[in-house]
């Protein structure tokens, strides 16, 4: 048995759990809040802000755990490097956990280092330089914060009236102690893929069959697999995933983002070291292993012979429309009693306006048209409600 502590405890991080209870592991959450979803179903817990970097090696020497494993991104994360020299492995590696947290590190890996085909793109630490990089790149564009997660403080910006709001909303929707934005060029994609991908310690990097997903601002909020895309389009983006991977080392799944154009082709857009939240679609049982049990397996080191596409699928997010202590959920009967489909409410003990509070997944037989699950999934998910 090896203890695993997990630095955030969020949805993904609670089916991660379940994956490595399922393997005999011991886990220990941690999350800045109690009763996080992760904490739920783990051996132990603790509370405290990752962003404090002694109570992090703190909890790290009280627990002494084999493995740590990354779920957010509001992280001391230089003190990871610690852990590695300590002996601790680090999921997927302190240098991808420190590069993929901050967006100007990975950017300038990527499209600098590696040369990855990305938007354009400029960096700001003031509203005047901001104000120039807008000038620079041309509306519209979009902004985010350098360290964020799940959308906070991006948005599209058309003209310059909206400099201001933009700014401070990136501002605000920044993790961690960097404020700084990227201003990056507005891509007039098609569609947007994840593609899953997974690394190996003793074993090839394999690809999860494309997830097609829709966001709103930067959030995500439907996802389906298996995304249709030409030949040519799906070579490209395996070829990036795998140098951009590679060249950060580690064992461990990698939602990597692209932008596809008909048109002009496969843009790289972030990358995340951990399961991706539209990678829950593979919850319905679109794969073989879903991407938490290879997550799991991938960090314990345990062998993946093959990743199969078994079912077409699609996921849609519950979201909260008030804010309320220990919610309550009515419609669930609605969602239970359709056929190839599974609700799944994340347990979160606090809900928020627009917080992501649970998730519906869809499937049906390989073949069938997409966007019919996709139809049935989004009107299923609106049928519940938080109270």
């Amino acid at each position: 048995m090896k203890k695993i502590m997990l630095l955030g405890s969020g949805e993904l991080g609670k089916e991660f759990v379940i994956a490595c209870k399922r393997k005999g592991m011991y886990v220990v959450a941690c999350d800045k809040y109690a009763k996080a979803p992760a904490m739920q179903v783990a051996d132990e817990c603790e509370v405290f802000s990752m962003l404090d970097g002694d109570a992090l090696m703190a909890a790290v020497e009280k627990h002494k755990p084999d493995i740590i494993v990354p779920e957010i991104e509001a992280i001391r994360t230089e003190k990871l490097y610690e852990c590695e020299q300590k002996g601790i492995q680090v999921t997927p590696s302190a240098r991808a956990v420190n590069f993929t947290m901050n967006r100007k590190a990975i950017r300038e890996l990527a499209h600098t280092e590696l040369g990855l085909k990305t938007a354009n793109y400029k960096y700001a630490k003031t509203f005047e330089e901001f104000q120039q990089a807008a000038d620079e790149i041309g509306y519209p564009f979009i902004v985010k914060p350098l360290m964020s997660s799940s959308g906070h403080g991006q948005s599209k910006v058309d003209s310059p009236a909206e400099l201001q709001k933009a700014w401070d909303d990136a501002v605000a929707g920044a993790r961690g102690d960097i404020k700084e934005v990227i201003v990056e060029q507005f891509i007039n994609f098609d569609y947007e893929i994840t593609l899953l991908t997974v690394t190996q310690k003793n074993g090839k990097t394999l690809f999860c069959k494309p997830i097609g997903h829709v966001q709103k601002g930067g959030d995500y909020r439907e996802s389906f697999q298996p995304m249709p895309m030409t030949d040519e389009h799906l070579q490209a983006a395996q070829d990036m995933a795998a140098k951009v991977t590679a060249a950060l080392t580690g064992a461990g799944i990698w939602g990597v983002e692209f932008f596809i154009s008909n048109k002009d082709g496969v843009y790289f857009s972030e990358l995340s070291p951990r399961p991706h939240d539209t990678g829950m679609v593979t919850l319905a049982g679109t794969q073989n292993l879903t991407e938490f049990e290879l997550h799991c397996r991938a960090v314990l080191g345990l062998p993946i012979p093959e990743i199969t596409q078994e079912k077409a699928g699609a996921s849609a997010v519950i979201l909260s429309g008030v804010e309320t202590e220990c919610p309550d959920y009515v419609g669930m009967e609605s969602v239970c009693e359709a056929p190839r489909t599974y609700l799944r409410i994340f347990g979160k003990p606090v809900a928020h306006v627009g917080r992501r509070m649970g998730v519906v997944v869809c499937y049906d037989k390989l073949g069938t048209p997409l966007d019919e699950i996709r139809d049935k999934c989004k009107a299923l998910a609106a049928k519940v409600e938080v109270k």
